[in-house]
């Protein structure tokens, strides 16, 4: 597998994870919103209004876990994964004496061509040390020393 294979096969799970994220959003406030009208169809008093003033909280909170999702899949978008550099940057490919980081968006380890790879983003604490990196550049992060091998 190609680098650029490799990379376009990070981009795909970074963009999947998004995707989903975004569609399971996109039903909690649907059901949300389903909630909302039902619950103004009932009877009024205290346990009615406690009742809305819950959802309507709910509803306020999806809708900015949905502003952050959307952003996750701006960032996905803004990936280029055709050029290279040899400074560590969104898109990059980093290579270290202790794992395999993508920078792009946060979703964890994961495993191609049985070998793991760590999607980070590049405000992350890994993701910030590693930005700008270049290859022979060395740090400390979690009483451990890396050291940069590669930058693809």
């Amino acid at each position: 597998m190609t680098v650029k294979e490799l990379k376009a096969a990070l981009l795909e799970q970074c963009s999947q994870v998004a995707a989903h994220r975004y569609q399971k959003i996109k039903e909690t406030i649907a059901g949300i919103v389903e909630s909302l009208e039902e619950e103004s169809k009932s009877s009024a008093g205290d346990k009615h209004e406690t009742g809305r003033a819950m959802l309507q909280i709910d509803r306020e909170n999806a809708g900015k876990q949905l502003q952050e999702i959307e952003n996750l899949l701006a960032i996905v978008r803004k990936i280029d994964i055709s050029s290279s550099s040899d400074y560590t940057r969104l898109g990059s490919l980093v290579y270290t004496n202790q794992a395999t980081y993508f920078i792009g968006i946060s979703i964890g380890a994961v495993v191609i061509s049985k070998t793991t790879y760590y999607c980070v983003a590049l405000h992350s604490p890994i993701g910030a040390m590693l930005s700008g990196k270049k290859k022979g550049d060395s740090f400390v992060f979690n009483e451990k020393e890396y050291k940069v091998t590669s930058v693809k």
